[in-house]
């Protein structure tokens, strides 16, 4: 009978400390070459970031610190130009109208895209044709936009007021009434860009898969029941950035009203941005434009932050 040898025992040092991975060669290396490459690739575009946005800001802000006409040499006046500001009248009604503006103009212009979205998304004859023809007043110039609204909203001889008389409703004096000044401004507004608020919203309703409604439809849940319990909460990333985009546009609001009122009649459709002109070439307050641009920029900040800090709560990504 052969008697198996047994199995060596091999005896380890405790003492001895274990082997250590070999440390990677170059790592430190490729971390800088990637940073390297993708400084790179941002290159092209932080170069015109840095020129005609950074730039500017900064020289704003160093403006506004100062009183200038735009011809003679700065002279320096700290923060005078805001306390001036803050306590303006003219200041205080251009912020009250823009606000005016957002209210008017954010409910419209979601609603209608939202209704434009919802009906050229089902499966209709010509839908594509359709699409295009919502959205192609996004791609016009405001400034014919604004000049065919100011045509057709004319007291006198506008297609408005005409179609109107023929319902014998005698039509308002629109962008020459200031009760009716803004209301007109929010109109065209409204217009213009509910093509650009369907295309979004349409994409995000694409993007919301059929089975949900299908099962909802077999649980008895009515078009408005899936509307509100499917729709709305799988829509919100969609509408929370038509929101951010939206509050921001209608903060820097000017074309539309430097072309259909400029700003009147008797200021009662002059925002932010058409004071901060004026000031600059009107009246030779660089300062004061310059500080008036960056109590925008802070309060349009400080209002992205807010719906950033605040999406966390109603935002549903799927």
């Amino acid at each position: 009978m052969t008697l198996t040898q047994p199995a060596a025992v091999s005896h380890i040092d405790p003492a001895t400390p274990a082997t250590a991975p070999p440390r990677r060669v170059g790592r430190g290396r490729r971390r800088v070459r990637y940073t390297l490459t993708v400084l790179a690739f941002l290159l092209p575009s932080a170069v015109p970031l840095a020129m005609f946005t950074l730039y500017p800001m900064v020289g704003a802000l160093w403006t506004s610190l100062h009183e200038w006409n735009l011809l003679a040499p700065m002279e320096w006046v700290g923060v005078a130009n805001y306390a001036h500001l803050i306590q303006d009248p003219e200041t205080q009604r251009a912020f009250l109208n823009t606000l005016y503006y957002i209210v008017g103009y954010l409910p419209i212009v979601y609603i209608g895209g939202l209704a434009l979205a919802l009906a050229l998304n089902q499966r209709i004859r010509g839908r594509n044709l359709l699409r295009g023809v919502y959205f192609l007043p996004v791609v016009t110039s405001w400034i014919v936009v604004a000049l065919v609204w100011r045509w057709l909203l004319n007291p006198s001889v506008g297609v408005v007021n005409t179609v109107l008389a023929w319902f014998g409703i005698d039509g308002p004096g629109w962008w020459t009434d200031p009760a009716w000044a803004m209301p007109s401004i929010i109109i065209a507004s409204a217009w213009k860009d509910l093509g650009f608020v369907m295309i979004i919203l349409l994409a995000g309703l694409q993007a919301i898969p059929q089975e949900l409604y299908e099962a909802a439809t077999v649980d008895g849940a009515g078009p408005w029941r899936r509307l509100f319990n499917i729709t709305m909460p799988l829509l919100s990333p969609s509408t929370f950035f038509v929101a951010v985009i939206s509050l921001i546009n209608g903060f820097q609001v000017f074309d539309q009203v430097y072309a259909m009122t400029g700003g009147g009649p008797a200021g009662a459709s002059t925002v932010v941005v058409l004071e901060i002109y004026d000031l600059t070439f009107r009246y030779g307050a660089a300062g004061e434009a310059s500080a008036l641009s960056w109590m925008l920029f802070l309060l349009v900040l400080a209002v992205t932050v807010v719906q950033i800090i605040g999406q966390k709560r109603w935002v549903t990504y799927a």
